[in-house]
């Protein structure tokens, strides 16, 4: 036999195990799949996608003994539900040791470059803004929004540089209070 000969023997005696396998699959979970799946969701709170899992598990175990369990005398059902429950229990010593923490997407948040943010809060601060008296007004421009000092802002207004620091510090408190009243500070 040449060696070209073997590859192609080789590769038809894969494909048949390949056929073969999915055959085995294909048929255990005709005749056990569903039982199987209710079995193990049950075990796991209603976790269906952990139960597939978990099923599919045992789907393979069963195909990597297949051999030695056509020739059992019980049959195959018990033994895959015996399997399936070692796994259940095995799932549930795992999560007992590493908790699962639900990483559900709809609690993710995931930041977008918008100004959306920005706005709103510009938004708000404007109307809360317009509560102040025009004096607090002017200070909190000159001291906040055009960052200058107490005492060019004292030249700019024309007043002494503690009415600047004392119309600073009420404008703050009643711009805190409105901002509370809107719900954006606490």
């Amino acid at each position: 036999m040449s060696t070209q000969q073997a590859i192609v023997l080789v590769g038809e005696r894969a494909d048949e195990a390949a056929e073969d396998a999915e055959r085995f699959v294909r048929e255990l979970y005709a005749e056990h799949g569903t039982a199987l799946l209710a079995y193990a969701a049950r075990r796991l709170d209603d976790d269906w996608h952990r139960a597939q899992d978990l099923v599919q598990e045992a789907a393979v175990r069963a195909w990597q003994h297949g051999p030695s369990l056509a020739l059992s005398s019980e049959g195959i059902r018990p033994w895959l539900f015996r399997v399936l429950r070692n796994l259940v229990i095995d799932e549930h010593r795992a999560r007992a040791v590493r908790p699962n923490v639900p990483h559900q997407l709809d609690d993710v948040v995931i930041p977008v470059g918008d100004d959306t943010d920005r706005v709103l809060t510009a938004h708000v601060v404007r109307e809360a803004l317009a509560d102040l008296t025009e004096q607090q007004r002017e200070v909190l421009h000159g001291m906040y929004f055009q960052g200058h000092s107490v005492n060019h802002v004292s030249r700019l207004l024309g007043i002494p540089p503690g009415t600047v620091k004392s119309r600073t510090y009420y404008a703050m408190r009643a711009l805190k209070r409105a901002l509370t009243t809107r719900g954006v500070l606490r």
